[in-house]
Order: C-alpha cells, then structure tokens, then sequence
C-alpha cells in the first residue's frame, strides 16, 4: 500500500473526495505475508466478531462481483493467489475455498493453513472466499452499487472508528451524513458512485493522527479516552488509508478496496517538510472536523510538537 503524502496532506483541510485517476500498472490489492499484522488483526476479527465484519443486504447477490475481485487478484499476484472460476487458492496460506468448501492444502509457505481453516470454516459458506480474499490481502472490500448508490456488500475487519453494520445497504449520502464538513461529500454522492462504477479506476487517500495503534477501530471495541499527552507525540499515532475503485462497469458496480496503515507519529513525520505540510493542515481544520476525529481535546500539544518537528518559529 502506497500513501501519496504530499498528494494527500493539504492546506487548508477540506472534506472532499480527492479522486484521482490510478496510473496504468498501478497494483490495487496488497498480499500478506504470513503472520503480518494485518493478518492477525483480521484473523483475530474474523474468528470472534464475523458478524461485524461481514454484512450484505438480504438478497443481495455478491457472487459476480467477488469472483471479479477474486479474478483481479489472480492477474495482479499470481504468485500469491489463483483463481479458475470456481476454485480460490491462497497460495502463500496453504488453503483454498472451491464451491464454497475450504481445503487446507497444506501448511502454507507460512506455516498457518490450520488457523487459517479454522477460521473459515465456521463461516457461513456463502462467505468463505471473502473471508480467504480478506486474509490473503491486507486490503479491506465492499461493493459500491451505482445503479442506486447504495453500499450493498461489506467485508471489513479493520474499519477506521465506523461501524460496518451500521452502513451496509444504505445510500452513499448516508454512509457519509456522521462526517464533518461533508457537504461537498454529499452533494456529490450520486455523481460519485457513476463515477467509480464506470470503466476506469480511482483512487483517494485519508488520513488522522489516532490515540491508538490498532488496525482495527470498530467503536464498540476502541478506548473512549486514548490520549495520553504527557509525554507527547508517544501515543500518538499516524493512520492512512489507500482507497480503490476496481470497476465492473458492466453491471454498474466497483470493488471498493480500503488499505489501513498506522504506524507512530514521530516514525512518520520525519522530515521538517512533513511536519511543516502536516501543521499547516491540521492548523486550518474547523472544529467540527477537528471534534469529528478526535483532534479537538490534543490540537495544541500536536500543533506545538508538529512546529518544533518543522523548525517554526514561536
């Protein structure tokens, strides 16, 4: 996963789409090592929150569009995973799912074909080749349906301070009413999702600094109070997500892929320029976006820390 900084870090702040056309090549899904930490925070909630993770709206049928995605994965990693049209294999996890059945093939090149069949197999069949897709990509899904600009379908296991349940099957607009500043968000809903679902591909990046370092931010599972600012920025941590639009534009539908990254602030910010561009950003959010991520109760002590990082002056 690619986080473009400088594309994606502006002054001053706006909540807007920020889509911009992939280059020709681009990569859109990431595979996983074994054991990586995207791996295991999403073995972790597949194994004890599926239903959080994996909703559909009744009698949605997801099938074409995950045996597109599962397609697209084959062409772009064929090392990694391999699809005929029926038949799913991770190859780096020793495991695959054929009409819905899983088969552990071996121990994987990894070592983890048993905890990775553990973990499907309790799943409801029809969900098993998103649950392999979801643990052999760090990527997180869900369908965007142009035809009524609803978000239909949805596999995420690392959502970003959102409840998945609390968005599956309703309008773009609504997905996106709790957001901050979203006018220019919802005003744009409808053109958005022809947009994304026609024939080429798209992609954005959003970013915060989180009080967490965990991956997975669903809200029942999150501190309500995560910030330590004693000895700032430790417990401070930068998030980035790397958003796609794999397009189906002949049923009117895309592949939304969402890649989380966190790693801690003073890791991230590790140049003056960064710190510079990143105070310049943060300095011109309103205070509602700043309440609406978490920045309202620290915008002093990062504004103060970002300015010592740029070598602002006083």
């Amino acid at each position: 996963m690619s986080f473009d900084f400088d594309a994606a870090v502006v002054a001053p702040f706006r909540m807007q789409p920020g889509l911009r056309r992939l280059a020709p090549g681009s990569p859109q899904l990431t595979p996983l090592a074994g054991g990586s930490r995207h791996q295991r925070e999403k073995l972790a909630v597949l194994s004890a929150f599926a239903p959080q993770a994996l909703l559909a709206r009744p009698g949605f049928d997801a099938a074409p569009a995950l045996h597109a995605l599962a397609a697209h994965a084959a062409a772009e990693h064929p090392d990694a995973f391999a699809w005929d049209g029926r038949r799913a294999e991770a190859r780096w996890l020793g495991t695959a799912v054929e009409d819905d059945r899983v088969n552990q093939l071996a121990t994987g090149a990894f070592g983890l074909g048993d905890e990775i069949a553990r973990c499907l197999h309790p799943l409801p069949p029809g969900w098993r080749l998103a649950g392999l897709l979801s643990l052999a990509f760090a990527e997180d899904f869900a369908i965007v349906d142009g035809r009524d600009a609803t978000i239909p379908w949805l596999a995420v296991a690392l959502p970003s301070h959102w409840a998945p349940e609390e968005k599956v099957g309703r309008h773009f607009a609504e997905v996106h009413a709790p957001v901050a500043d979203n006018r220019m968000l919802v005003a744009a809903s409808d053109a958005l999702t022809r947009l994304v679902t026609g024939p080429e591909r798209w992609e954005r990046f959003v970013w915060t600094v989180a009080g967490q370092p965990r991956l997975h931010g669903h809200p029942d599972r999150l501190d309500p109070a995560p910030w330590r600012v004693e000895d700032w920025p430790a417990g401070a941590w930068w998030r980035t997500e790397r958003q796609t639009f794999i397009p189906l534009p002949e049923s009117r539908q895309a592949v939304f892929t969402i890649g989380v990254e966190s790693q801690p602030l003073a890791q991230a910010i590790d140049t003056p320029e960064r710190a510079a561009r990143l105070h310049a950003a943060i300095a011109s959010m309103s205070p509602a976006v700043l309440q609406y991520r978490g920045l309202d109760g620290v915008r002093e002590p990062l504004l103060a820390w970002l300015a010592s990082r740029a070598g602002l002056a006083g």
